[in-house]
């Protein structure tokens, strides 16, 4: 019984039973504010809309009879009824692309939390192997610290260096493109004119 117990509080305790856990009330309690915001702003909005094109005054009067049943007054019985809801199918479509689109939302931001923290990472690992290496060569930790924030903008004004040169020979491939369009067109006119 103790090695039971002791099994169940190992997989009890485990980070991935216990980030579930926490999905699934957070999924709970998302799940309510969804319905909230579909039931009460997204689904009047739709009823109006209905209003205005079908002329039904809501989702929830849209339904397909396969049996119609009546009751005494002659209104429709729907308890006795059997069809199709067509406004309950639309409002749950729309409470799917809610969830899937908030869903989206956060996923975009927590990959673009941790791409940051990656390269926050990594350029914290390439500083500190660079001093390091600095340090090796006998330079006291301040004044690797120095060369390195030194080199760091060497690099960077090489790097813009460098763009600006791609971009003046991107400017001057498009002007010889332009000269030799120009020429393409005056033998083509000469030749036109030759010819006629």
């Amino acid at each position: 019984m103790k090695k039971f117990l002791d099994e169940f509080k190992t997989f009890i305790t485990r980070g991935n039973v216990l980030d579930m856990a926490v999905g699934v009330i957070v999924g709970g309690a998302f799940t309510a504010i969804v319905n909230a915001m579909s039931n009460n702003i997204l689904r009047p909005l739709i009823n109006w809309l209905l209003a205005l094109i079908l002329g039904k005054d809501s989702l929830s009067g849209i339904y397909t009879f396969l049996i119609q049943v009546n009751d005494e007054n002659g209104a429709i019985d729907l308890a006795n009824s059997i069809y199709i809801d067509w406004g309950a199918f639309i409002n749950a479509i729309i409470n799917f692309l809610i969830i899937a689109f908030v869903l989206f939302a956060i996923i975009k931001v927590m990959n673009r939390i941790a791409k940051a923290k990656n390269d926050i990472k990594s350029d914290v690992k390439l500083k500190k192997e660079a001093i390091k290496k600095y340090r090796k060569q006998g330079l006291k930790r301040k004044d690797a610290i120095a060369r390195y924030k030194a080199d760091l903008k060497a690099e960077e004004e090489r790097i813009a260096i460098e763009q600006k040169a791609a971009e003046e020979a991107a400017a001057n491939a498009e002007k010889e493109m332009d000269v030799l369009k120009d020429i393409r067109d005056l033998l083509k006119a000469q030749a036109q004119a030759k010819t006629e």
